[in-house]
């Protein structure tokens, strides 16, 4: 298998809690998040969301789609979330949020191992693509996640 270790930072000029929102509701992120084609439920969680299994399935710029299951493994509310990958990609994710009198920051860690074999065939000569191909799919969501946050109506009784 091949691994990687990507960190994504994403700075937002908002409040930590509709980014929260928009990230923990995995299953709309098909709505706003391209690259992102198909999120299913496979088992709920606890109260957080501790336990839940999603099936991902994941289209990008290279002419692939890689699809796995992530269980949520800790939810620290509006602080950070952490689960497992299981299937094309093995491994873990942690998102991070820390919110600052400009925003929010926003920080996803991934490390991975591909288990394709062709991936794993190709990785010492794609591994750029590859990143590359990674840190588009993320861009995509930056972007995507901007655009909801500006589309989410105002709080009611607005200031």
């Amino acid at each position: 298998m091949a691994d990687y270790a990507f960190t994504t930072l994403w700075q937002i000029a908002a409040p930590v809690a509709p980014i929260w929102t928009a990230i923990t509701e995995v299953e709309r992120w098909p709505r706003w998040w391209r690259g992102v084609e198909a999120v299913v439920r496979l088992r709920d969680g606890d109260l957080q969301g501790v336990g839940a299994i999603h099936r991902y399935t994941w289209k990008s710029k290279l002419p692939y789609r890689l699809s796995f299951t992530m269980e949520t493994t800790l939810v620290e509310p509006l602080r950070r979330i952490e689960g497992h990958a299981q299937g094309e990609l093995r491994g873990a994710g942690r998102w991070t949020f820390t919110e600052t009198a400009h925003g929010t920051t926003v920080r996803y860690d991934w490390h991975v191992s591909t288990t394709k074999a062709w991936m794993n065939l190709i990785a010492p000569l794609a591994r750029p693509l590859f990143v590359w191909n990674h840190d588009v799919v993320m861009a995509w969501g930056h972007e995507g996640l901007l655009k909801l946050l500006v589309a989410a109506p105002a709080p009611a009784g607005g200031e």
